[in-house]
């Protein structure tokens, strides 16, 4: 699979200076960390599970996870996991390629019980999600994965969430934040990405953001998010991949736009029709976040609906002119520092400063790809909404 791997070659070629990367279940988890991209829940009691999956792949979806903790009532968990078994069995029958896929459990038990229960189709499952994770509850769910991964035989990632009361609250906030950090560092190998739970947060205050408002703009959040990047972000080789938070709103309706996208991947002069009907449908908010999600040091962004899938992938791609700097700032002979003005002319590169923003940078180039010269944001994403 590839990012924008979905729309035609030929309007791929178009689009971008260097095509992301093709990239699986056994790439390297540096790469799948990076790939993650808009990582589309789904509640796993959906009888058409299989067939959502299929269908939200064909839309460029390359990272799904199937919930079996807060978006189902606690009476339906037997129900979904039986579900989840009849799903995987008929995504296996179908022969056809699938995004990364990961249950979110609720306790640790269920993690060796449904790859037993699985069977052969665990094959296509890339790992799990583990709610509410701190240093206690995170130690019985990391044991049991790597146990789940002895009788499988096969790599299972982790994808912590960080959203108990505990990291919020400030005077348990740094010993959460260490004792995640002893946990995460034990089992390095097997944590792909760390989740924000921005919601749960939210909800220990009684708070909700608006549509115009970003997670960020809720100052107690926007703390707690600073916090965690600071302790498990770092980019001296400590640090792990953090996601964005959720965007709870989803008005827009993609169809509005299909028509006139399948016309022209271009638009033909109509991007800034495109871009008022953006921020008319809430999505300014969503746009906003998603661009403080990468000034704060995240990557790639939890989504509750395919609509925001195409707006994660367009706003991750890297432009030109980020990978012109990038590259002058890595060339083998200014491995010594030094400072130099960009190729735009438009900034000051120094090479010591800005060399992990530059290794982060190339690697989002490879899996997101980046741009020509004359393509933006918006007509990334309408190739990436069109059919």
């Amino acid at each position: 699979m590839r990012h924008f791997g979905h729309i035609a070659p030929a309007t791929r070629e178009g689009l971008f200076f260097q095509e992301p990367c093709e990239f699986g279940p056994d790439s390297s988890a540096r790469v799948l960390s990076a790939a993650l991209g808009a990582t589309l829940y789904s509640p796993a009691t959906r009888p058409g599970l299989a067939d959502d999956i299929v269908k939200q792949a064909g839309r460029g979806v390359v990272s799904m996870v199937l919930c079996l903790e807060d978006s189902i009532d606690d009476s339906e968990v037997a129900g979904a996991e039986e579900n989840l078994v009849r799903q995987f069995a008929d995504l296996d029958a179908s022969s056809v390629e699938v995004p990364l896929l990961f249950i979110r459990v609720r306790e640790p038990g269920q993690i060796g019980d449904l790859v037993h229960r699985l069977g052969d189709t665990v094959r296509m499952l890339s790992g799990f999600v583990l709610p509410k994770f701190n240093e206690e509850r995170g130690v019985p769910f990391m044991e049991a994965l790597a146990d789940a991964e002895k009788a499988c035989g096969r790599r299972l990632f982790a994808m912590p969430v960080l959203e108990s009361p505990e990291l919020l609250h400030l005077e348990t906030r740094g010993e959460t934040l260490q004792g995640i950090a002893r946990t995460v560092d034990k089992y390095r190998d097997r944590v792909l990405a760390l989740r924000l739970g921005v919601t749960d947060f939210c909800s220990a205050y009684g708070l909700r953001r608006a549509p115009d408002m970003t997670a960020y703009d809720v100052q107690i959040v926007g703390a707690v998010i600073a916090d965690v990047v600071n302790v498990l972000g770092r980019a001296d080789g400590t640090g792990f991949t953090i996601t964005g938070p959720v965007w709870e709103y989803f008005r827009l309706q993609e169809r509005m736009f299909k028509p006139q996208l399948r016309r022209s991947p271009f638009l033909e002069g109509r991007a800034e029709e495109l871009r008022t009907a953006l921020i008319e449908h809430d999505l300014d908010g969503l746009l906003r976040e998603i661009e403080l999600d990468r000034a704060n040091g995240l990557l790639g962004k939890t989504c509750i609906h395919p609509s925001h899938v195409a707006p994660v992938h367009a706003l991750s791609v890297v432009s030109h002119e980020e990978y012109s700097d990038a590259k002058d700032i890595l060339r083998p002979e200014r491995g010594g520092g030094g400072v130099m003005r960009s190729a735009y002319t438009n900034k000051m590169n120094e090479v010591k400063p800005h060399r992990a923003w530059a290794e982060r940078t190339l690697l989002r180039a490879d899996v997101f790809g980046v741009a020509r010269q004359d393509v933006g944001f918006v007509e990334l994403l309408a190739a990436g909404l069109a059919e």
